[in-house]
Parts: C-alpha cells; sequence; structure tokens
C-alpha cells in the first residue's frame, strides 16, 4: 500500500470516527418507558436519566379532556417496555419531541390511525412522515374511530386555550 492510499484511509476512517455520534441521533436510542403522563407524553429511562419525550407531529386530548383517559390508555400499552426514540427536536419546556417505536410499530403513527390523536400540523414538517400522519387522521375520521365517534370534538389546542393551567 502506497503513502497516499494510507492517507486517504486514515483520513476516511477519522471522518467515519466524526460521523458516530450523528448516526445515533439520526437512528435513536433506546430505554424503557417509566411513566406515561398523558397520550403524548412519556418518560422514558436512558440509563440512569430519565427523559421526558413529546411525541413529534401528533397531539392528544388532555387527561381531564374527553377522550383524554382513552389516548392516555392506548400510549400506556409501552410502559415498561424498551422503546427506540429518535430526537427530532426540543421543546419549550425541555422536553426531547421525538418519534416512539415499540414493536416495529411507531407509536405516534398509531395513535393517530386508532383516533386518539390529532395530526399536529403547526408542528408537523417533516417529510413523508406529515403527510401520511394528516391521511392517518382522515381515515380515522371516516371510520369514526376513537375520539372521531364525537360529533365534533375539540382540538387540544383549542381545550387547553380555554382551559389554562
Amino acid at each position: 500500500m502506497t503513502t497516499k492510499e494510507e492517507k486517504m484511509r486514515n483520513i476516511i476512517g477519522a471522518a467515519l470516527l466524526c460521523l458516530l455520534p450523528l448516526a445515533e441521533s439520526a437512528y435513536g436510542w433506546q430505554g424503557q418507558v417509566v411513566k406515561v403522563s398523558d397520550g403524548d407524553t412519556l418518560q422514558v429511562q436512558q440509563g440512569r436519566e430519565i427523559v421526558k419525550v413529546r411525541l413529534y407531529g401528533v397531539d392528544c386530548p388532555e387527561k381531564r379532556q374527553n377522550s383524554g383517559q382513552q389516548a392516555m390508555q392506548f400510549t400506556e400499552q409501552v410502559l415498561g417496555r424498551t422503546v427506540e426514540v429518535e430526537n427530532v427536536d426540543r421543546d419549550r419546556y425541555g422536553r426531547t419531541v421525538g418519534l416512539v417505536s415499540s414493536g416495529g410499530k411507531l407509536l405516534n403513527r398509531e395513535l393517530v390511525r386508532e383516533g386518539h390523536a390529532w395530526f399536529y400540523a403547526a408542528y408537523c414538517t417533516r417529510q413523508p412522515l406529515c403527510t401520511e400522519l394528516r391521511e392517518l387522521e382522515r381515515l380515522a375520521k371516516s371510520k369514526r374511530a376513537g375520539l372521531w365517534r364525537e360529533r365534533n370534538p375539540l382540538p387540544p389546542w383549542e381545550w387547553r386555550a380555554r382551559n389554562p393551567r
């Protein structure tokens, strides 16, 4: 092997080492769900740290709102399980905003599919996922699944505006 080839191999190796942290953030991390706060927020233990995770692209009814308990119960299916979390953002409360998968299914997607969450258009920009969530909401409405059994369900962002903490 020539000196030029060795230098190139070293440069490529160094570049790959620099990219490893990026690969972890792109593909996510694993942890155990230790608490479900409500339908779209859970706490995941990652090593010794407890990470609050707000589900990306969805908004579930609040616990005191119609269908809020059902959304929470649906999310509680992952309680005690190991999940994969892909960080997308951090919200104004310091929570990780992410995609959470368990058993090969994306919880964010399943909540909308089953009618336990709204597609959160105001904060969903990732494609093609957001287009898919919009379509899943439309299908859940047409099937009158979950919260869509109600005649005019109140979106949680409107409920929160009417019921400040």
